[in-house]
């Protein structure tokens, strides 16, 4: 009988860089959005150091190898290393760790000289430039999906693990039919880089605090001029506009509703004019750091009817008892069944009512584990844990037809239960500029 193969000894993780360092007894800090030398912010050296340790981790615990990831919140997770809003959807930077072995980063031309000037923190050698072909802007005959696979096989192979399964997040098909064509056995690595990312560190919490701080004073600013004659574009425009003023890298999205395009949720915004009596809803979706944000607020505008105070009130309420349920321990069907059936706002199936009365984990990127819906909560239960990050949202449509309540709050969950992070007052339908 053959010998089963030996495992690989995997990198140690040293167990105070797994520590998340939460200081639950103080108020959760958003400092500012520069270094002092007065106090301690945020520490870089040890958040790096806690996302690895993480996913080594998560590594170790999968059976996996190696992770291969394409998904740039991944890729940051792992490496620290971003060149921007540019490569979200190119396809074009990819990171590799082993369980063996130190991070490797491919990166777009001369970015990986400069990680290689500016991030210490990695290999020198293990900083390549890399081109897997720009969405197939470069044809697949050049060769270049085959060249960079057998690189990876390669370095797979050095550091003793090309035997064992390689995770992958996404690629383009092509990438995962070089990998396949040089042996390696290919499995989901979304999951694995998922349950790494899921408990926030006081670093992390820090930071997404700092980026729910910028949009409390966005929604000041939102409020001051949502008045009949301003165009849903130019809240949006508003809005970037004092993000990035205020520190934001990135301005993902700014959902923009009002009036008769709040029900249904159109997830976008227009050139409309805002109207007296509209009800007005807003998303603000940024990142300082990378660390996002996902907050909505409803507005009527000048005045509130009836039907508008009714549904935001009933948002209210679903809002408040999700919350009440987000504690260490406690099981994500409980939280699901605070949120209202589908049918109770006016939707045949919960598929056709996703994403209206839900939680999603929120870090590096927008949706995170766990996510807490009707749709799959009480199909695969999960724990929740100290130290999530969620945002809670929830729709409720009017009774006039068209006006709608949309109420979104950032919470931590800390081991005593849940603290809100999203600090723009939203106990009571707001009016802005009342008259």
């Amino acid at each position: 009988m053959a010998k089963k193969a030996k495992r690989p000894q995997f990198v140690p993780v040293d167990p105070d860089d797994l520590k998340p360092m939460h200081q639950w007894h103080r108020p959760l800090q958003a400092p500012g959005i520069t270094q002092v030398d007065f106090e301690e912010r945020v520490d870089f050296k040890r958040l790096h150091r806690y996302r690895l340790a993480r996913t080594r981790q998560s590594l170790a615990k999968s059976g996996l190898g190696a992770v291969l990831c394409f998904d740039q919140h991944n890729i940051r997770y792992i490496s620290s290393t971003v060149i921007g809003e540019w490569a979200r959807d190119k396809l074009i930077r990819y990171c590799l760790l082993t369980g063996t072995g130190d991070p490797w980063v491919w990166d777009f031309g001369s970015a990986a000289r400069h990680h290689k000037l500016y991030c210490p923190w990695l290999k020198e050698d293990h900083v390549r430039a890399g081109n897997p072909g720009m969405r197939g802007a470069i044809g697949p005959s050049v060769g270049l999906f085959e060249a960079a696979a057998r690189e990876i096989k390669d370095i797979l192979v050095q550091e003793g693990v090309a035997g064992m399964p390689l995770g992958l997040d996404l690629c383009e098909p092509g990438f995962l039919f070089a990998l396949q064509k040089v042996g390696l056995n290919i499995r989901d690595g979304q999951q694995v880089m998922l349950a790494a990312r899921e408990v926030k560190s006081h670093d992390e919490i820090t930071l997404l605090n700092t980026a729910s701080a910028m949009v409390d004073g966005v929604y000041q600013d939102i409020a001051e001029v949502l008045k009949p004659g301003v165009k849903e574009s130019q809240i949006v425009a508003l809005a970037s506009k004092r993000l990035y003023e205020m520190g934001s890298d990135c301005v993902e999205a700014v959902n923009a509703i009002a009036g008769e395009r709040c029900s249904p949720h159109p997830h976008n915004f227009t050139d409309r004019l805002i109207r007296p009596g509209d009800q007005a809803y807003f998303d603000i979706i940024h990142s300082f750091i990378g660390y996002r944000t996902c907050y909505y607020r409803t507005f009527s505008v000048g005045r509130a009817t009836p039907p508008q105070k009714d549904a935001y009130k009933r948002a209210r309420h679903w809002m408040d008892d999700a919350i009440s349920m987000l504690r260490p321990g406690v099981s994500t069907e409980k939280v699901a069944k605070m949120f209202p059936q589908c049918t109770e706002i006016g939707f045949e199936t919960e598929m056709a009512a996703f994403g209206l009365n839900f939680c999603h984990g929120l870090g590096l990127g927008l949706h995170e584990r766990p996510l807490i819906s009707r749709v799959n909560s009480f199909i695969e239960p999960y724990e929740l844990k100290a130290g999530m990050v969620f945002a809670v949202e929830t729709f409720c449509p009017a009774k006039d037809g068209v006006s709608a309540a949309r109420i979104e709050e950032e919470v931590v969950l800390t081991s005593e239960g849940a603290r809100i992070i999203s600090l723009y007052p939203a106990q009571e339908l707001p009016v802005a500029n009342a008259y």
